[in-house]
Formats: structure tokens, C-alpha cells, sequence
């Protein structure tokens, strides 16, 4: 078997370290009968190992709070409502008074449930199926001696690299920084949420490496180049030395980057550009805020819905809110609404859809579950008084929508005013420009919104109807595709004359050759991960605006992306060796 897997380059860096395999999956339990006799000890192993599982699950919850927020820690609280669940455990409990192991008698009854619920026509019923699997997964774990593979396992100072299929949200909660230093996916594409969630915690990854959890059998050393996009699994001493020369190499580079990163984005020819970070949950605003962003371009917020048992209250949201404006002092902070729907399931869940891409979602979910979206709003403009904030409405394609949503920030004005707490009437309203339509009819926005800010992942998807989380699909998914540029810059276009700020806030933005090409669409405000700030800096004051300009209009009248992208990175190269 080959020694490299190639996958997708998700996040940059090169790590050296030992395999720990995730395999997150319901176990195969074989049908065991038991004597009368042994009907009382099977009942109390079942309790035992149902307790082991609360007991681990509230480690978990504890592990969460102190490193991801007591917001996201809530995310266990639905699986241990679940294993506290008497109808469960005592519908278990009667299949081993029917002489069935408890293993099996805990699988049987799971499985019925987990069907129960995907049928049931309640969607917060719905979201539980994922809940039940993963309580499902972990007292099996415990009935069958299996070995536990959570990520929490991994000791302090590990170095290791994660292996699994995917990374769900309650997993990606236990990832801890000290004992993880890089992950390599299955599933997944450069702008799936696991490759969104390693470069914003500096991670490496590598993601759709078909096989590798076959390919491997955990504990052995493998190379991790999450530039190049490959797993050595059987690297030799020489590949392990050179590896390391490289990772020297890289730190060494840290104090120039850091250095370059506090540096004025300004161009060869003068041209000053503005950069500013994306942040994805509260907990990452000080890293942001110290990382030489000009303010925050794209603060999701769905953190505070996604695998959560229950809807996060006013209060809530603002003291999240408020901590990334107070990281920020002055600068500009965007924060985006609910962006919920695709592959993001809000609690509660969504109607079952065979395209939920194109479906219930984002902007199109927040209008018609009003109440729910004039809480966030509430809170938004009661956390405006702490800094310059700005509202963002993702998934926009009519006037009608953004129209909508000032009638209801109108309501919330008059509530926050009645209830006489602080809060700003002014904060400015922008809005996403994310699929075809929106980009072509921007103009038709210009009188009702404040700025745009292009959203490159969904704009691509959407204009070449490529999936972006189909790793078969990856190399379809480019935004150097002639019809994205000519969108972007019609966008561009409508926003100068018009006198609104265009920013890009995709992860197209955080890729040098990218960079280049965005400069030469004119667009001169960019929103990136918070690590790529150096190496956005490092392109900005490395080229001409002007040669920038002249290579993407070649660009744009190339045949095919393949062509745009190939001229566009010649003449970055000849631009970065003049």
C-alpha cells in the first residue's frame, strides 16, 4: 500500500507525530441469550456502564466549559438527558428480563429509538437522531470492552494527529490544543466546516483522505503536510529529519511573520488595503485581536444554535457579543445573523429536504421564525453600545428580505426602549452576497443596504453548482472560474459607484493567489482567518495594485479556471520576484 495519502490541503503547517485513530461509529453486537441466573448481575452491568457513560460525559462537559465557553458545553446536555431517560433505560432493562445480553437489549432499543426519531414529525425530535447515536456509540463502548477512542484520551504534549471519518460538533468540542496538533479527515473539502475550524485554531489538516482510518492502525508516526495536503504514514528517517528541518524552518520564520502581520497593507504602487479577521467563536476574539486585523470582517454566530438542546436567550447571545467588541476597542466588528441550514443544523432542526442547500435556510429561516431572529437582533443592538458593530444578513437575493428585517429591527428599538436598556438605533446593515442572483441584481440593494460583503464559499458553490463539502467534487470547486471573477467584479463594480464598501469574507480571502486576484478586482477590504494575517500582508506589500488589475483582467477572458489560474499565478510569480 502506498505510504502517502493524498487528501485536500485544509490548513497549513507540517506536524511529526503519533496516529490516534478516531472511529466514531454504532459497533457490531452479536445476539448473546443469558441464563435466568444471570438476569439481576446483566441488569446491574447495564446501569453500571449507562453510569460510566454520564460519568465521561460530564468530564467531557466540564473540558468543554473551560476551553470552548459554557455556551458550547451545553451541547452534552441533551446526551445526558437521554441516558436519564427512564422510558430508555427501562424498555432496556426488559429485554434483558427477556434473557437478551445487555449489550444487545441497549442496541435493540437504540436502534428503535434512533428510527423513531428520524421519522417523527417534530423537528426538535428530529435533531435528537444525532444526540442518540453518539450515547448509542458510547455505552456499547463500555458493554463490549471496546477501547475509547474521544480525543480527550489523547495525554498532554502528545503531538498527535488525528485520523477519523468526520469531526461532529461534539467532537470537535473535546478537541484540546495540548494534546492534538493536527487532523486528517476522510470527508470533507478546503472549505467544509472541519477545515473552517482548523485554520481558525491554527491546526493542520488534511481532509478527504479516502481510506486512511483502513490505511492505519493508530499509535505509529506519520508525516502530516497540511500545505501539500498528504499523510505519510510510513515515513523514514530521512523523510522524519527533513520534515523537521521544515517545522524549524517554519518557526523560525514566526518573528518576521508576526512582524509582518502588525505591518500597514499597503501595495507596491500605494494602494491601501484593509484586513481583518474572521472569528467563529467568542473564545478566539483576543487571538484575532492581537493577530494585526483592522477589526473582524465575519463573525458567525451559529456557535450559539448548532447541536444545542436548547435556543440561547437574549442575554446570552449579547455577553458573547459584547466579548469580541470589547477585544476590538473602536475597530469595526461584523457580526453575520444566523447562518443556519445546509450543514449547519440549528436546534430544533429543519423540515427533512432533499436539498437543503436550496432550501429553508440562513435568511429565508430567521424571517419566518421572527421571534427567535428579534432576539438575536435585541441583543445585537444592546451590544452595539460596546464598539462599532455592524449587522450582516447572509443568504440575501431580494430587497424584500433585507427590508423585512429593518421592520423588525424597528420592533426591537421599540422593545429595548420600553424595557429602557442601553442600546444603539444606529448600527449599520449589510448584507451577503453569496449567490448568482444577489451579485447580479446587487443594484437593486444599494438604497436598502450599508455594505456588502462577498461570500466566496457559497458564491462559488452556487454559480458552478458544485457542492462544497463533496471531497469528489473538490477539484470542480475553484473560485478562479471566469463567471466567479466576473460576478465579484460586477459586485465591485455597483459598490464603488454607489459609495458602498465591498469586502470579501470567503476563504478565497485567505489564499495568496486569491489575494492577487481580489486586488485586481478592485476589491480592497478582505476578512481572513486570523493566522493568515501575515501571509495576506506578505502578497498585499509584495505586489502592484496595477499588475494585479492587468492580470485579472486576462483572467477573466480565459476559457476555463484551469487557464485563469495558471496565468494568475505566473504573474503573482513574476510580481513577488521583481
Amino acid at each position: 500500500m502506498d505510504s502517502i495519502l493524498r487528501g485536500i490541503p485544509a490548513s497549513p503547517g507540517i506536524v511529526v507525530g503519533p496516529v490516534h485513530l478516531l472511529r466514531w461509529e454504532v459497533p457490531e453486537v452479536r445476539h448473546r441469550l443469558i441464563e435466568d441466573s444471570e438476569i439481576d448481575a446483566e441488569i446491574a452491568r447495564l446501569h453500571e456502564a449507562i453510569e460510566q457513560a454520564r460519568e465521561r460525559l460530564r468530564t467531557l462537559r466540564a473540558r468543554a466549559e473551560v476551553h470552548a465557553g459554557p455556551e458550547e458545553a451545553r451541547i452534552f446536555d441533551v446526551q445526558l438527558s437521554i441516558l436519564d431517560d427512564k422510558e430508555l433505560i427501562n424498555s432496556a432493562v426488559a429485554f434483558v428480563r427477556q434473557n437478551l445480553g445487555a449489550e444487545k437489549a441497549f442496541d435493540l432499543v437504540l436502534l428503535e429509538w434512533r428510527q423513531h426519531f428520524a421519522r417523527h414529525s417534530a423537528p426538535m425530535l428530529r435533531e435528537k437522531v444525532g444526540d442518540l447515536m453518539d450515547v448509542h456509540i458510547r455505552v456499547l463502548s463500555i458493554l463490549l470492552h471496546l477501547p475509547d477512542h474521544d480525543p480527550v484520551d489523547v495525554p498532554r504534549g502528545a503531538n498527535a494527529i488525528l485520523v477519523t471519518h468526520d469531526l461532529t460538533p461534539s467532537l470537535t468540542l473535546q478537541l484540546d490544543r495540548e494534546c492534538i496538533a493536527a487532523i486528517a479527515t476522510e470527508a470533507g473539502t478546503a472549505t467544509a466546516h472541519v477545515a473552517i475550524l482548523a485554520r481558525s485554531l491554527g491546526l493542520p489538516a488534511v481532509v478527504g483522505l479516502r481510506n486512511a482510518l483502513a490505511a492505519l492502525q493508530g499509535g505509529e508516526t506519520a508525516i502530516l503536510d497540511g500545505t501539500d495536503g498528504t499523510l505519510v504514514t510510513k515515513p523514514t528517517d530521512v523523510e522524519i529529519e527533513e520534515a523537521r528541518e521544515r517545522i524549524l524552518a517554519a518557526e523560525g520564520q514566526a518573528p518576521v511573520l508576526r512582524e509582518l502581520a502588525l505591518s500597514e497593507p499597503l501595495t507596491r504602487d500605494d494602494v491601501r488595503m484593509v484586513v481583518r479577521a474572521n472569528v467563529d467563536i467568542p473564545e478566539e476574539a483576543e487571538l484575532a485581536a492581537s493577530s494585526g486585523a483592522e477589526g473582524v470582517g465575519l463573525m458567525r454566530t451559529e456557535f450559539l444554535v448548532v447541536g444545542r438542546a436548547s435556543m440561547p436567550d437574549e442575554e446570552e447571545q449579547y455577553r458573547s457579543y459584547k466579548r469580541v467588541l470589547q477585544a476590538f476597542g473602536n475597530r469595526p466588528v461584523v457580526i453575520r445573523t444566523f447562518d443556519v441550514g445546509g450543514d449547519k443544523l440549528p436546534v430544533g432542526g429543519f423540515p427533512s429536504e432533499p436539498n437543503p442547500f436550496l432550501g429553508w435556510r440562513a435568511i429565508r429561516m430567521c424571517l419566518d421564525e421572527s421571534d427567535l431572529f428579534k432576539v438575536q437582533l435585541r441583543a445585537l443592538l444592546r451590544a452595539a453600545v460596546h464598539g462599532d458593530l455592524r449587522i450582516m444578513l447572509p443568504l440575501v437575493v431580494t430587497v424584500d428580505e433585507v427590508r423585512e428585517t429593518r421592520q423588525l429591527i424597528e420592533e426591537c428599538v421599540a422593545e429595548l426602549s420600553a424595557r429602557r436598556v442601553p442600546f444603539r438605533d444606529d448600527v449599520p446593515l449589510g448584507v451577503m452576497v453569496e449567490t448568482p442572483a444577489a451579485a447580479v441584481a446587487c443594484d437593486t440593494l444599494v438604497r436598502d443596504v450599508d455594505f456588502f460583503s462577498i461570500g466566496s464559499n457559497d458564491l462559488v458553490q452556487y454559480t458552478l453548482a458544485v457542492d462544497r463539502g463533496n471531497a469528489n467534487l473538490a477539484p470542480r470547486f475553484t473560485p478562479f472560474h471566469p463567471a466567479v471573477l466576473r460576478l465579484m467584479a460586477q459586485v465591485q463594480s455597483t459598490g464603488a459607484a454607489h459609495g458602498i464598501d465591498v469586502c470579501v469574507c470567503g476563504e478565497m480571502a485567505s489564499q495568496p493567489l486569491a489575494v492577487f486576484a481580489l486586488m485586481g478586482l478592485g476589491l480592497r477590504q478582505l476578512s481572513v482567518a486570523p493566522r493568515a494575517v501575515a501571509d495576506v500582508k506578505r502578497i498585499i506589500r509584495g505586489v502592484r495594485a496595477g499588475a494585479a488589475e492587468d492580470a485579472v483582467r486576462a483572467a477573466m477572458q480565459s476559457g476555463t479556471a484551469r487557464e485563469a489560474e495558471i496565468l494568475l499565478r505566473r504573474r503573482l510569480r513574476a510580481e513577488l520576484e521583481r
